[in-house]
């Protein structure tokens, strides 16, 4: 599975607007698979360090629980309401869920001094981003996976 590095080798531009996208707000909305296969909708937060995306959870939250079991998830930007909206991100893909206590308390900082936390590494098998043209009169959506690389859409 690629990182989220890889994808930015692969994609440069398309990742900087999915790097922008995922860092202009602080609370995002991650998705992930409740024991039943229904969907789950949570908060969450996000960082980049070393060239990886990252989130992190309190200890044995339903968000952390789901994607111990079933590692996929969905991450979409937060959103501005229009007219101010410029566009969002999304991100699909497996978590690897980091276990060393050093790694935890560097990366999920404050939180993991006040007890266990979850760190989870995010890795990528598609990131879109969607946005209007200057005229608002075109939706444009740019996806990226692995196999098929970067595609551009456009729909009135």
């Amino acid at each position: 599975m690629p990182s989220f590095s890889s994808f930015e080798a692969a994609a440069p531009e398309l990742a900087a607007a999915v790097r922008a996208r995922l860092t202009a707000h602080t609370h995002l909305t991650l998705a992930t698979v409740r024991a039943d296969g229904g969907p789950r909708i949570s908060g969450t937060e996000c960082r980049f360090e070393d060239g990886e995306l990252w989130i992190g959870s309190m200890w044995q939250a339903l968000k952390a629980r789901d994607l111990q079991r079933d590692p996929r998830y969905a991450l979409h930007s937060g959103s501005d309401d229009p007219p101010a909206w410029t566009g969002d991100a999304k991100i699909a893909g497996v978590v690897e869920e980091i276990t060393d206590p050093d790694m935890i308390l560097r990366l999920n900082g404050e939180a993991a001094q006040n007890g266990p936390s979850h760190l989870f590494r995010l890795e990528v098998t598609e990131a879109s981003t969607v946005q209007v043209d200057e005229a608002a009169k075109l939706l444009i959506v740019e996806v990226w996976t692995p196999e098929r690389g970067v595609r551009k859409m456009e729909r009135m």
